[in-house]
């Protein structure tokens, strides 16, 4: 998170949870913004793979006929729930903390942002306070530092923005 702007930072929450970040601000500062959920255009059977090895390499062990109803289940998902979280985003993508300071800006990168094309229609974007963080407090817990494309359905946690 101190790292140069725009590189990957990848930490594991709870011991279970890999979730990717963006750094934001000035080398030496910690700034960064969570990525909490993404919405799958492409690539949707490989977020498929890349969810379940997550979910059967994070326990210790699973049975040949949970690796079946798990694959069976995320068959069934909605593309767009794929990466509907910030653990999910991370899952989806085959992502661990061996991905920190991978440059997101660099367009050979095999995990990069791109902008969007020219043609691309213009995202309605909305701010709200953030979820999951009551511990932390006011200010903190109003704050509008959650931001949401509006109209999509893979967003995390509530969903103000449809």
């Amino acid at each position: 998170m101190f790292g140069r702007p725009g590189v990957a930072y990848v930490y594991l929450v709870y011991g279970m949870y890999d979730c990717l970040n963006v750094v934001t601000g000035p080398e030496g500062e910690p700034s960064a913004v969570l990525i909490r959920a993404v919405e799958p255009l492409e690539g949707i059977d490989a977020m498929r793979i890349d969810r379940l090895t997550t979910s059967t390499s994070r326990r210790r062990s699973m049975s040949p006929e949970r690796i079946v109803a798990e694959r069976a289940r995320l068959a069934a998902l909605p593309p767009e729930r794929l990466a509907a979280g910030p653990g999910l985003v991370a899952a989806a993508f085959g992502l661990t903390a061996a991905w920190t300071g991978t440059d997101l800006c660099d367009p050979t990168s095999r995990l990069r942002l791109e902008p969007a094309a020219a043609h691309e229609p213009t995202v309605d974007i909305v701010a709200t306070p953030r979820i999951g963080i009551a511990y932390a407090g006011e200010p903190w817990v109003s704050v509008p530092w959650r931001f949401v494309a509006r109209g999509t359905r893979s967003v995390s946690g509530p969903n103000p923005a449809r």
